[in-house]
């Protein structure tokens, strides 16, 4: 007698846990926060997603980075528990219109098998090979414009300091010299050494040789009256007090 073998079921499907991600258009009236949140429900029910939650961020599309607002904080920290494994948005520049930021996010979501899926722009679901090629393209070019970035700033920055221009804040012991250009600040200033400055920094040099420490050094030249470098606001010079780390610093 044969022994019929028992059918073994395949395992349900992981069920879909979306997250709507609705931002506040502040230019175009067809795309207000009750628009989106009816096309991301629309989409929910057509892709059998179970929609766990709708998140409005309240910025303006100008304002900060994407990893600064507290909606996309907040869809992180559900995904992150277990509580949610995908992002509905009913369109992509209402998520972000930064290639880095979007490249940033698609990498985060993609470890923790996460996906993202746009109602206007259908190309993207990263749950499906042809969304995944994409987010391969786009965390590229991502890459490839934070080390652009990164190579024009150091560029930039290796410029000024052998040029002497300023480049941040004029450091203790520097100062600014030659005209500035109406409307252009920093174009043809340079930096040149400030006297009495240098001779706070030779002291300093002097007393740290002795053997003293940043604290110590710091001390003293609060309880002599020292200036530290001047910094204005509201019209007015502030000065602040010597620490142990901007003795370290500048020494």
């Amino acid at each position: 007698m044969r022994l019929k073998r028992k059918k073994e079921k395949a395992p349900a499907p992981a069920k879909v846990l979306a997250i709507g991600y609705v931002r506040v258009s502040t230019g175009l009236q067809e795309m207000s926060p009750a628009v989106q949140a009816e096309r991301i429900r629309g989409l929910a029910a057509l892709q059998g997603c179970k929609l766990v939650k709708i998140i409005t961020d309240k910025e303006s599309a100008k304002e900060g980075s994407i990893h600064e607002r507290a909606g996309i904080l907040e869809a992180q920290w559900l995904i992150e528990h277990g509580e949610a494994n995908r992002i509905i948005v009913a369109k992509l520049d209402r998520l972000t219109r930064s290639v880095v930021d979007l490249g940033e996010l698609l990498t985060w979501m993609d470890r923790k098998n996460a996906t993202l899926v746009s109602v206007n722009e259908t190309w993207m679901d990263t749950g499906s090979a042809a969304g995944r090629m994409i987010v391969n393209i786009m965390t590229s070019v991502a890459q490839w414009e934070r080390e652009a970035i990164s190579e024009r700033t150091s560029a930039v920055l290796q410029y000024k300091k052998a040029n002497n221009l300023p480049y941040n804040h004029v450091a203790f012991g520097m100062r600014l010299a030659g005209r500035a250009q109406p409307g252009k600040v920093m174009v043809g200033r340079r930096l040149v050494p400030e006297l009495k400055e240098q001779k706070i920094l030779t002291r300093m040099r002097w007393m740290r040789g002795r053997g003293m420490t940043f604290a110590k050094i710091a001390a003293t030249l609060n309880s002599e009256g020292v200036p530290t470098k001047g910094r204005r606001r509201g019209g007015r010079v502030v000065r602040g007090k010597w620490h142990a780390s901007t003795i370290r610093n500048l020494l």
